[in-house]
């Protein structure tokens, strides 16, 4: 018989050196604390990651309650439990992608999972307080999975859809986008790097101001997406900051594989037979006072999942982006980077496959990357809208183009890297990038007459102070006006026009080409384009071919910041502006109505004139606006911005129109809303000194 000396060792000790109880671990609201400055900002100071998730989880919700509920009932596929059956499309998806969620979550770092599931415990322990802010029929419960599942493919399933859309003529054009700068120190008035982070979206996309800091470990200031941990982050630490503008690279390819006819459920490929993957996917729907449930299968292949079967093929699509899960695990390293190096180490991760970004540092540094996880193609992409032939291993790609071959710019001449959603060639014209060099899933040069003025913008001035980029952000110049109101007057006179016609040209011709809220001019000349560009049986075609036709010389890389300019059709302009006149006539009872009178901010109690236009029609400061029955209301845009110049302490402005809360009887619903109108940011609070100066109230999670 064997001695076993290490468990006889142990007892022996133990009588000797009786073990002590260990202490509890201490709760995640004991960890983390809530500093909320002017304006309800919050900033979190957290002892661990977990208990940061729990702190930044808990300011949403007493910001916006059931909204983040709901982000995690959508992320488990069980929307339908809510809404009912009408819900349950966007639940197959969200199943699967919650099952590989699942699977996956292991391999994600320690910090990425503390981080999620003191988020999860943060919504339970509010759902424990506040058990009516749990949707009916949705379950309590939430876990690391469910959040971590938030945030997997999102950029395949628009694929399918563009692909089955473009199959059955009905593609959408989505008009969303952003706008960021950075200024080298040699192109500022204090020598040091200055960022803008401008995103703008529908004004119920949910960007939420934060700040979270856990010492030693992370220190950020920036936008966060309520519902979500970390979801397109753009902000700023001590020592860099960073901004996302959309880019919508080609990342994935549809593929036609010739159905086996022999054999049911397979596929011909390299001179085989292969097996399709049956998934059964069940979700539940509300259905009366109870739940019922329905299943269907879905098909996936060695190549990708199968979008669909017909005419003989099997379509599949493949992507990078397909199933990838790390998304929330780079954003967070690229938080805590300290240096360019650190911050490109983490954007190496490319599991963050979409996204223009404009970075600045205090070291001086500033850059740019049409961020892209791409496929490298052997054959010329279908773009979406077609198939591509596939039979063998050698005709799919198997490869991504590596990162330093994607277009990037760093620390050009001229002290500035710009973009507004147009492509990489532009980002800096003194270091314009050559589209020969790239193959054809990149995509070819434009430039938007949002981006023409972006440019202008940042070489106005020789040097720039932060108030200076602040000011130059909220310029109301509409560029449309500047290339096509000399042509329009000229040919509303030269038609023998009325007394009125008379009028409302001199009215054009005095207009300053802005939509300043006091500006008269800006809405009758909106008016008129969109008249001019629409739709009817002598100018059919797509919008961006209806645009191209409207203009004497359209766009070209021969002139890239002067066309497109002119009117292309005189005759069709003279017969739109009698149609404005008698719109705005109509709707507001004059047509030299000034645009503030017409486009207004309603928030709350706020109502109050706001200046801005859709980025299409050349505004920097982008403004799209829902009508209401007496106005235009601001809806999509402009909402979010933040400006940030890297001292050895950053200093930084910022707004967010829609305030902190979405509920009404919040203080900090609107009351951002007028300081936005007007065109000002406040200050940001960022060091601790900072904090204390503007601090309101300090209180842990759950606690009075």
């Amino acid at each position: 018989m064997r001695t076993r000396l290490p468990l006889l060792t142990a007892l022996l000790l133990a009588a000797v050196f009786p073990l002590r109880a260990q202490p509890a671990p201490r709760a995640f609201a004991e960890r983390v604390e809530i500093r909320r400055t002017a304006y309800g900002v919050p900033h979190l100071l957290a002892e661990d990651l977990g208990a940061l998730g729990y702190g930044l989880a808990w300011v949403q919700l007493e910001d916006h309650g059931t909204r983040v509920v709901l982000e995690l009932v959508r992320a488990r596929g069980e929307l339908g439990t809510v809404f009912g059956r009408d819900s349950i499309e966007h639940d197959f998806v969200r199943r699967q992608f919650h099952t590989h969620a699942v699977a996956t979550y292991h391999l994600l770092h320690q910090d990425t999972r503390d981080l999620m599931e003191g988020f999860a415990a943060a919504v339970n322990g509010w759902l424990a307080r506040h058990p009516t802010e749990l949707p009916g029929g949705a379950r309590a419960g939430l876990t690391g999975h469910d959040v971590a599942a938030l945030w997997v493919d999102e950029t395949t399933e628009p694929s399918v859809a563009a692909f089955l859309a473009a199959r059955a003529a009905r593609a959408r054009h989505p008009d969303t986008g952003s706008n960021a700068w950075a200024f080298a120190p040699s192109r500022t008035t204090s020598g040091n790097a200055i960022l803008l982070r401008n995103p703008h979206l529908s004004w119920d996309a949910g960007y939420y101001e934060a700040h979270v800091t856990v010492p030693g470990v992370i220190n950020f200031y920036g936008d966060f997406r309520v519902g979500h941990p970390l979801y397109f982050n753009g902000g700023f630490n001590e020592y860099l900051g960073w901004a996302t503008t959309n880019n919508s690279p080609d990342v994935d390819e549809i593929y036609a594989l010739d159905a086996d006819p022999g054999r049911p459920d397979h596929y011909l490929f390299d001179g085989g037979s292969v097996p399709l993957e049956r998934v059964l996917v069940t979700v539940q729907f509300r259905n009366g006072p109870g739940l019922a449930s329905v299943t269907r299968e879905f098909w996936r292949s060695p190549l990708g999942p199968v979008v669909e079967r017909a005419d003989g093929k099997v379509y599949v699509v493949r992507s990078p982006a397909w199933e990838e899960y790390r998304r929330v695990e780079q954003f967070l390293r690229m938080t805590q980077a300290r240096s360019l190096a650190e911050w490109k180490q983490a954007v190496a991760m490319r599991a963050h496959v979409e996204s223009n970004l404009t970075y600045a540092d205090r070291a001086g540094n500033i850059f740019y990357i049409w961020n892209a996880t791409l496929p490298q193609l052997p054959t010329p992409s279908g773009a979406d809208t077609a198939a591509i032939p596939a039979t063998r291993s050698a005709e799919v790609w198997t490869r991504i183009v590596p990162l330093d071959s994607i277009p990037q710019v760093l620390n050009p001449r001229g002290g500035y890297v710009q973009n507004s959603n147009d492509p990489f060639h532009y980002t800096n014209l003194n270091a314009i990038i050559d589209s020969l060099r790239f193959p054809n899933n990149f995509p070819k040069p434009r430039l938007g007459l949002r981006s023409q003025l972006a440019l202008d913008l940042v070489q106005r001035q020789r040097k720039v102070s932060l108030e200076d980029v602040v000011r130059l952000k909220h310029d109301y110049r509409m560029l449309l006006a500047d290339r096509l109101k000399d042509d329009l007057v000229a040919a509303v006179r030269g038609g023998r026009p009325d007394p009125e016609m008379a009028a409302a040209a001199a009215l054009l011709e005095r207009w300053d080409n802005t939509t300043a809220p006091d500006a008269r001019g800006g809405t009758l000349f909106e008016a008129w384009f969109r008249r001019y560009i629409a739709r009817d049986s002598t100018n059919p075609g797509s919008n961006g071919e209806r645009w191209n036709r409207a203009f004497r010389l359209p766009w070209t890389p021969a002139e890239p910041t002067t066309t497109p300019r002119g009117l292309a059709n005189p005759s069709r302009a003279v017969t739109a502006f009698v149609a404005a006149i008698a719109e705005l006539k109509r709707d507001f009872g004059r047509w030299d109505v000034a645009w503030g009178d017409v486009h207004r901010v309603r928030i709350g109690d706020v109502n109050v004139p706001v200046g801005g236009c859709p980025g299409a029609l050349g505004c920097f400061r982008v403004l799209s606006y829902a009508r209401s029955a007496d106005v235009r209301v601001a809806s999509f845009g402009d909402a979010w911005v933040l400006a940030v110049e890297f001292a050895d302490t950053p200093r930084a402005y910022s707004v967010l129109a829609y305030g902190q809360s979405s509920r009404p009887e919040s203080p900090h619903h609107s009351d951002q809303a007028a300081m936005f109108a007007r065109g000002e940011l406040k200050r940001v609070a960022f060091t601790e000194a900072e904090i204390a100066q503007q601090l309101v109230r300090r209180y842990r999670p759950g606690v009075p």
